[in-house]
């Protein structure tokens, strides 16, 4: 059994492995304050709930964004799961050839990302991934990553505008009835449905425009990908546990 863990600035996404098939997965806050031991009995009481003991346990990957968290989970794996844990930097082989000014500063769910969707789609390929931020990153057919963009995330930019405007309630973000809206609800549904794919779809042709391909695939991942999907022109595919799948190959890779 294989333990891979997605941490992000909002919530971190823990799959357990069994060979290639994702057996469970879990989503939990991603609180800087929590501790080894609070994070370890979570732990142990996924793992119990989900039937697995801690000696099927085989290996560990942390790919995360919050270098705090990192070194937490870091401890508590070899405290309460008995295993030093693969921790996804740049200094472990990547997978594909970096192409950027700083490698290091490329986040670890991105490299994961980049890795899983050329492995399972093949290149040239771009991933967009709906969390805390919206990433774009492109990998080439020869599998180079070449590059992306970060955009503020959906979730952001919802409660953003909840906070700053007094008169408007918060509402769902779902397809409105009609694109026009009659009420403040649908106003903002309308804002959002749209508004989002099209930020999508406008960044996703201007980087096609630029790399030269309209045939590329668009692999969509993150809480947000399968909403956004429906009214996009140019996502091909929606593959929400991308990251642990990237994660466990980065895992398998550097062994």
């Amino acid at each position: 059994m294989l333990l891979t863990i997605d941490v992000g600035n909002t919530h971190t996404v823990i799959g357990a492995y069994e060979k290639d098939k994702l057996r469970n997965h879990w989503r939990i806050a991603s609180e800087r304050q929590k501790t080894e031991d609070e994070i370890g009995v979570k732990f142990l009481q996924f793992l119990e709930q989900a039937g697995i003991s801690v000696e099927e346990i085989e290996g560990i990957v942390i790919g995360s964004v919050v270098p705090s968290l990192t070194e937490v989970l870091f401890f508590m794996a070899r405290k309460y799961l008995h295993m030093k844990p693969l921790v996804v930097n740049d200094r472990i082989d990547p997978g594909l050839k970096i192409k950027m000014d700083n490698p290091a500063e490329i986040g670890a769910d991105r490299i994961a990302n980049g890795f899983a969707a050329y492995k399972r789609y093949g290149g040239p390929v771009i991933v967009v991934d709906f969390g805390t931020g919206t990433t774009f990153d492109y990998i080439t057919e020869s599998g180079e990553y070449a590059g992306g963009v970060i955009a503020p995330g959906i979730g952001i930019c919802i409660e953003a505008l909840f906070a700053k405007a007094a008169k408007l309630s918060k509402t769902e973000y779902v397809k409105p009835p009609t694109v026009v809206g009659k009420n403040s609800a649908h106003s903002m549904q309308s804002g959002f449905y749209y508004g989002f794919a099209g930020q999508v779809d406008g960044i996703l042709k201007k980087m096609m425009a630029e790399i030269g391909n309209v045939e590329i695939k668009v692999v969509a991942t993150g809480g947000y990908g399968r909403l956004v999907e429906r009214e996009s022109e140019y996502i091909t595919s929606v593959d929400p546990f991308l990251t642990l799948y990237g994660l466990k190959m980065l895992y398998e890779r550097n062994q």
